[in-house]
């Protein structure tokens, strides 16, 4: 990814653009954050069916670069590469949802699991096993598994996703500017991230090393694989499964979150 001597070095550019609306000065600053989007591309393709398209994704992650660049101001001293790469992520996804990629009945089982998952695991205060899961939704653990392997494609999750359904406040609004004196902000922000810590504590150590892997190794599926010695099916099942605990975990603090 593009580092802070490239952010830097491209100050005038920011300048000519955000205060003379310099045309040309917005698409060098479009070429050279171009790499982002094929970075971010390759990062969202991963586990995806196949009847989507890379290209597909790089069409809308390239509009996302785009409204970065219109919307980003340079002198609140944060780092675009971060910023962008978060707008790029959600006109993906936004793009693959609007495209139906996922069959209804996919994003069904999906959601029964995570229910499954947030009541029992607010039942019993830890991880359940896939035992007791199975045992839940009354079905054998063999068909839990498949049900994983099925909506793996449902797991990834984008910044830009709604917090709940009915509203249109996203996980992005909670992306503040150190700077700025919102304490309203702050408190949410923190209770946040107490509420996903305390849930990734609480996931099977397969799936935090899975998690801490991908999103903070930025290894791949089947990087991972092979440092854990399992088979790619294996680690998006565990990847799935930790998605969800997380999610569920998230809707059942969700009231406490985002109080008006």
């Amino acid at each position: 990814m593009i580092g802070q001597k490239s952010h830097l070095a491209n100050i005038e550019m920011w300048k000519r653009w955000r205060e003379e609306h310099d045309t040309v000065a917005k698409q060098t600053l479009i070429e050279t954050y171009l790499p982002l989007v094929d970075y971010v591309s390759g990062r969202l393709s991963i586990g995806l069916p196949k009847n989507v398209s890379r290209d597909d994704l790089i069409s809308y992650g390239v509009m996302g670069l785009i409204d970065a660049i219109e919307k980003f101001d340079y002198e609140r001293g944060l780092q675009f590469e971060t910023y962008a790469s978060w707008r790029i992520r959600g006109a993906m996804i936004d793009g693959l949802r609007q495209g139906d990629w996922v069959p209804r009945s996919v994003r069904e089982k999906a959601k029964k699991i995570e229910e499954a998952y947030q009541k029992l695991e607010q039942q019993y205060l830890r991880s359940v096993t896939d035992a007791e899961m199975s045992a839940y939704l009354q079905v054998s653990e063999g068909d839990f598994q498949q049900m994983v392997q099925d909506i793996a494609v449902t797991t990834v999750c984008s910044i830009d996703d709604p917090i709940r359904e009915e509203e249109a406040e996203t996980r992005l609004s909670l992306l503040i500017d150190e700077k700025a004196k919102n304490p309203e902000s702050k408190v949410k922000e923190v209770y946040l991230k107490d509420t996903l810590a305390q849930a990734i504590e609480r996931l099977t150590e397969k799936e935090r090393t899975v998690v801490s892997l991908f999103y903070y190794e930025e290894l791949s599926l089947s990087e991972i694989a092979e440092v854990m010695s399992l088979s790619p099916s294996r680690i998006s099942q565990l990847h799935s499964k930790a998605i969800l605990r997380l999610r569920g975990s998230l809707s059942r603090h969700k009231s406490h979150l985002f109080q008006d």
